[in-house]
């Protein structure tokens, strides 16, 4: 039995990393796109009111998903984790299980208690916060296209998949139920807010791929970087980000608000950016894939948040009028 001190001491170690095996700075994307998914209500509907009610639990329910992958992830991906040479702050996991920190079955432990607790407050949600039923639909959604990025039988991120997997999820389904929580009825909108945004998050995966690939070969993960090699993964992130930045006069035309639209431009720089250094192979060096993936994963945030403001803006100024 250890001495009191250095059992606490232990204990504290223990509890912080588990913390770390969830991974919580990640969450502040979920935070970003469902809280854009209210503000496109707001603004459809033509008020700046919430049902804060409903926001709060359809916020639990998306966090606790959220944090659900992350610790899900990091169970089905061990050998490959393992495997990873070249991690950084981006990819690679959270590196907890691979050191020992942690006995492997306590990441997939949390992860199904964090699905009960999903599921428990998207119950709060339809049964005592008057939200539609359809959310049920949504939220189940969320989970399987999650759980089954990296475990099996699916598991996506092996099969070409795991990439649009996540655009869809994160960036598709999240901001979709905060806007459906709060608006009146379905329209095109959102799904045209949330075009160059899905766009963004899928290079964004492609970039922290890079980092990842020997591992991920050598375990039989396969992703789009390792079953197409990092030379078309680099061309492929380059057009997509030229495209949703092309793409954004286009969106105006069928609806998207163009202080919206101007405020998602002004990330245009990031972009072009990181075109260049693609285009000058900076994804060949390992010294650079940190700060290729910073700026991914940037890009992603910054716009997400530029539309985000854009979209209160557009409410405000429609209420006043």
């Amino acid at each position: 039995m250890l001495p009191p001190v250095r059992g606490h001491v232990f204990r504290l170690r223990q509890l912080g990393a588990f913390v770390r095996l969830g991974r919580p700075l990640f969450l502040v994307g979920g935070l970003v796109f469902y809280g854009l998914g209210a503000a496109i209500a707001a603004f459809a509907d033509g008020a700046l009111a919430i049902d804060w009610r409903r926001y709060g639990w359809g916020q639990a329910a998306v966090t606790a998903a959220h944090l659900m992958t992350h610790y899900c992830n990091d169970y089905f991906d061990f050998d490959a984790d393992r495997a990873n040479s070249t991690p950084t702050r981006w990819s690679g996991g959270s590196r907890v299980l691979p050191a020992g920190e942690l006995p492997r079955a306590a990441a997939l432990v949390a992860a199904l208690i964090l699905v009960a607790l999903a599921c428990v407050a998207t119950g709060i949600l339809v049964g005592h916060a008057g939200a539609p039923a359809g959310v049920v639909m949504l939220m189940a959604a969320i989970l399987v296209l999650s759980w089954e990025y990296s475990a099996p039988p699916l598991r996506l991120h092996s099969t070409g998949w795991g990439e649009l997997d996540v655009a869809v999820v994160v960036s598709g389904l999240v901001p979709l139920t905060g806007f459906y929580l709060q608006a009146v009825q379905w329209r095109l909108l959102p799904f045209v807010a949330i075009a160059p945004l899905a766009g963004l998050q899928f290079t964004m995966l492609l970039a922290i791929e890079f980092p990842d690939a020997a591992g991920d070969a050598a375990t039989g993960k396969q992703t789009l970087v390792v079953r197409h090699g990092a030379e078309w993964a680099a061309r492929l992130y380059q057009g997509v980000i030229i495209a949703v930045y092309l793409s954004l006069p286009l969106l105006v035309t069928v609806g998207l608000p163009s202080i919206v639209a101007g405020c998602a431009l002004l990330t245009a720089p990031i972009g072009a950016w990181q075109v260049l250094r693609m285009r000058r192979g900076a994804f060949r060096d390992p010294a650079r894939w940190e700060s290729i993936a910073f700026w991914s994963v940037a890009l992603l945030m910054l716009t997400s948040a530029a539309e985000l403001v854009g979209f209160l803006l557009a409410a405000r100024g429609r209420s006043l009028g």
